[in-house]
């Protein structure tokens, strides 16, 4: 991932560095975007054609750098109806629809995704690496 939202950065210096209370998520949605999002938001997420955030867990380990990885392997549905696009970016949420991005990040490649494909990220391919 290459950058925190505005609430995760909010949500981690009132964490560490006030007496406020900080709510962690305790779920992980990844989602894909066709337009790049930004740390406030935005950015155009697919949506239809049996496209839904698939959840993630992740693993923590290492020191300098630390790093977040996905445990297991995320499959989206097959893509139905019509072609899903090109997939340029994904994001990390707290919930399987709306709900607060946490991370953001563009694909080392981005993918076309057709009527029948299936994008799978495999275990250990998702990392969030803080330095």
């Amino acid at each position: 991932m290459s950058s925190f939202s505005d609430y995760t950065e909010n949500l981690t210096l009132n964490f560490l560095f006030t007496a406020n209370s900080a709510t962690r998520p305790t779920a992980w949605y990844v989602a894909l975007f066709t337009g790049a999002p930004s740390d406030p938001g935005g950015g155009t997420e697919l949506s239809g054609n049996s496209y839904a955030r698939v959840s993630t867990t992740f693993t923590v380990s290492g020191t300098s750098p630390t790093t977040a990885t996905n445990a297991a392997a995320a499959e989206f549905a097959t893509a139905t109806g019509s072609n899903w696009g090109t997939i340029t970016h994904l994001a990390l949420f707290d919930a399987s629809t709306s709900g607060n991005m946490l991370a953001w990040a563009p694909l080392t490649t981005s993918k076309v995704i057709d009527v029948g494909d299936v994008l799978r990220i495999p275990a250990g391919d998702l990392d969030i690496t803080l330095t």
